[in-house]
């Protein structure tokens, strides 16, 4: 009988401090607007289309040319657009964008399933899926920057398509959320308390 009670009180001590309101909301907002960015991300990486300069289209996956006599005429083979390394740079660009999509699944889910159980180790699993998102800041953030010098003579301000928007937007929401999931880590259990746990 002693024996169940003291399995009885560890479990209890186990569990979680019961959250504010506050807290909860925060945290679901910042699982919201990543699953946002998972989407936005997505849609920019499938569609690829990021750059209309003049009559070419520049994108990860194509390179398209415009004219009045035969529209729109779209090449796989980017070494045909005539810039020095493109056809290698894209792979990259797309492949660092591809990586931060997947690095953000799995840090969504780990915010998902850390609000889901009650027990300490979810602090873990939150703290771990904001670094995630972290990495997907880095990786999605490296493919813009790679795919702006790769085509930097050909850049204007206007002529970056709804899709490289889509994709900037979720770079700046993957660093938002990721921060802002550690910060309220830290404020709700400060990491000398997680190191404990």
């Amino acid at each position: 009988m002693t024996a169940i009670a003291v399995q009885a009180q560890r479990l209890l001590g186990q569990r979680r401090p019961h959250r504010s309101f506050f807290e909860s909301f925060i945290r679901t907002l910042i699982i919201v607007c990543a699953a946002l960015a998972v989407v936005l991300s997505s849609v920019s990486i499938c569609d690829g289309r990021w750059l209309l300069a003049e009559d070419h289209l520049f994108g990860l996956w194509h390179f398209c040319t415009n004219s009045n006599q035969t529209g729109m005429h779209c090449l796989r083979d980017l070494s045909q657009a005539g810039i020095p390394g493109l056809a290698v740079g894209m792979v990259l660009a797309r492949s660092v964008g591809a990586l931060a999509v997947v690095a953000a699944i799995f840090g969504l889910e780990l915010l998902m399933v850390s609000q889901v159980c009650e027990d300490l180790h979810s602090l873990r699993k939150w703290a771990l899926g904001s670094i995630l998102l972290l990495t997907s800041f880095v990786l999605s953030f490296g493919g813009l920057l790679s795919f702006v010098i790769l085509l930097r003579n050909q850049v204007t301000l206007i002529g970056f398509t709804l899709m490289f928007w889509c994709q900037f937007t979720a770079s700046f929401l993957f660093f938002l959320n990721a921060i802002s999931g550690l910060h309220i880590n830290s404020i709700t259990h400060p990491w000398g308390q997680l190191r404990k746990f």
